[in-house]
Formats: structure tokens, C-alpha cells, sequence
């Protein structure tokens, strides 16, 4: 064999070898990664989310893609987010929030699916049990909602004085915030207000009807739309000297009076060791949902002084945080 002949047939072998071992390697795994909220306030849930993955073996871009997908308060948009992701056939999808998780599991009764939500994952539909989820739905619920009655009380205590107080909720959001409050208030023996804001326009008109109504203290419900929009809440009360209180500690952080409910960032730590899991092989019917037990009170001091309130001592001692 001529000398150039040989050369061309070993280059021609060497450049082959690659393209062999890549063909040979697994498919790196496609994560779908879902919220119905707006992507500039959920970073630091993201982070949580692949530090979830990351204790299960999982990196992003070394040995897992994640495609992340928001609705951008849009609740609309989610079924065709979701839909993408499916024809994007992705190995699975993890599901952010209480209307995401609703609207993976109507989609496709087949794709396995990681949620994280605030809810009873029973009384919205996803599984048949806590223990035994059934089906390919699993994940992580914190029961925001089941803090609601504790946070009216709470506030309650901060101003006992306030005996007509408004609530605000997102129509959009299977949630029970509003039979959940409308309980504890009649306990109380408080007047309780319902208003309802969908978007960011209506948060402004529903706060305005509820100040009509001259309620003296305001419950916000759990909802992806509030978070985001934690700042804009802040501002608002503060506008129109209402002590409110809030599920996540996102709010206090911005401004808002208090916040009482589970920690964010540790259901999405969970979740993503739950998507980790799915990842290596287990199967959702078969993991039992976690609950997120992390719970915490946070009380701004700040926001108290501009309200002119004065914070009850058994409450502050309490409280998880106080913000000075």
C-alpha cells in the first residue's frame, strides 16, 4: 500500500472513532422545568432547585439539560409551555407551583411529573394518597394554605384592634386561602372581606376596593402572581397603612408587616431531589410526598414603625426573624 493511501485510511479511521464513542454514550437526560410566575423573581428558586439535583449526582449541563419554561403570571400559557416540553420529549417535568402541577397532569396521563406545590395535593387532584400517589405524579407539598387561618390569627394578634380585615386571592389559584380565612375569622368573631386579583393591574383595584370597604388589616393568599410581585404589595400597604401578612418570607424581606408559612427555597431543594430520584430510575407512584415541615415567622420592625404598631412581645418571641 502506497504511503499517502495509508495515511488518508488512518485519518479517515481516527476522525470516525469520536463519532462512534459520542454515538455509543447515553442521551443526556431532558428536564422540563415549569412555573406560572416570572423568571426575573425566581432565581435564588432555581438555585435551590439544582442544589437538589446537584445532592443526587445531577449537574446541569455535565449530566442533565433543563429546560425552564415560565408563564409569566399568564396562567393560560401553561398548557402550551407544557405541551412544547412534551413534544420536546422530555424525561420528565417538574411543576413549580399549584396551577402548573394541575395543568401537567391534565396534559398527559403518562409523563412522569415532579410538583412542588403549596397545597393539599389530594384535594387538587394529583394523587390518590400521600403514601401512594399512584400513578407517574409525585413531589413535595408545603401547605401554604393550610397556614392561612394561622396567619389571619397571627395578625389578629399584632392588631387586635382591626376587626374588619380583607383578604386577597388570585381566582386563577386552586387554593382553599378563602374558606380556610372566612373560618378563622368567624372564630375571631372578625369581619372579613374577599377581593380577587388575576394580574398585575388588578392587584392595585382589588387592594382600592378592599380599602373602600375600610378593612383595617390585610390577609394575602398564596400565590405565584403575589410573590412576584412582593414589592408592589409592600408599597400598597404601606400607601394605605395596612398591616398585612403573607405566606412567604418574600414578602418581609420587600416590606410587608409579616409573613408566616413553609420556606420556598426548601420545597424546591426537596423537589429537585425528587426529580434526581425519578432521574435514577424510581418511580413517582412509588415515592410518597414529602412534606416540606420547614415553617417560619418573620416579623419587619421596620414596616411596623411606619405602620405606628406596636408589636405584641409574646409574638416577637415567636417569631423566627425579626427584621430591624
Amino acid at each position: 500500500m502506497r504511503r499517502r493511501k495509508f495515511i488518508t485510511l488512518l485519518g479517515g479511521a481516527a476522525a470516525a472513532w469520536p463519532l462512534a464513542a459520542r454515538a455509543q454514550q447515553p442521551a443526556m437526560p431532558l428536564v422540563g422545568y415549569v412555573r406560572s410566575g416570572a423568571r426575573t423573581a425566581s432565581a435564588h428558586l432555581e438555585a435551590a432547585f439544582r442544589q437538589g439535583l446537584h445532592s443526587t449526582g445531577f449537574e446541569e449541563r455535565r449530566n442533565v439539560a433543563i429546560d425552564y419554561r415560565y408563564a409569566e403570571n399568564q396562567y393560560d400559557h401553561l398548557p402550551s409551555l407544557i405541551a412544547e416540553l412534551i413534544r420536546r420529549q422530555v424525561a420528565l417535568i417538574y411543576a413549580a407551583d399549584n396551577p402548573t402541577a394541575v395543568a401537567a397532569k391534565a396534559a398527559s396521563p403518562t409523563m412522569p411529573i415532579v410538583f412542588r406545590i403549596g397545597g393539599d395535593p389530594i384535594e387538587l387532584g394529583l394523587v390518590a394518597s400521600l403514601n401512594r400517589p399512584g400513578g407517574s405524579i409525585t413531589g413535595v407539598s408545603f401547605l401554604s394554605t393550610a397556614t392561612t387561618a394561622l396567619r389571619l390569627q397571627m395578625l389578629h394578634e399584632a392588631v387586635p384592634n382591626a376587626a374588619v380585615l380583607g383578604l386577597i386571592v388570585n381566582p386563577g389559584n386552586v387554593a382553599p386561602d378563602t374558606r380556610d380565612a372566612q373560618e378563622a375569622a368567624r372564630k375571631l368573631s372578625l369581619e372579613l372581606h374577599v377581593a380577587k386579583a388575576a394580574s398585575v393591574l388588578e392587584i392595585d383595584s382589588a387592594i382600592a376596593s378592599l380599602v373602600q370597604r375600610r378593612v383595617q388589616a390585610l390577609v394575602i393568599g398564596g400565590d405565584a402572581l403575589f410573590t412576584n410581585r412582593r414589592q408592589q404589595f409592600a408599597a400598597l400597604t404601606m400607601r394605605h397603612g395596612l398591616p398585612a401578612t403573607a405566606p412567604t418570607r418574600d414578602f418581609a424581606d420587600a416590606g410587608v408587616l409579616m409573613s408566616y408559612g413553609a420556606s420556598n427555597v426548601d420545597g424546591d431543594h426537596q423537589g429537585g431531589v425528587y426529580v434526581g430520584r425519578v432521574l435514577k430510575g424510581d418511580k413517582p407512584a412509588d415515592l410518597p410526598v414529602q412534606q416540606s415541615v420547614k415553617v417560619e415567622l418573620i416579623i419587619n420592625l421596620i414596616a411596623a414603625k411606619a405602620l405606628g404598631i406596636e408589636i405584641p412581645p409574646t409574638l416577637l418571641a415567636r417569631a423566627d426573624e425579626v427584621i430591624e
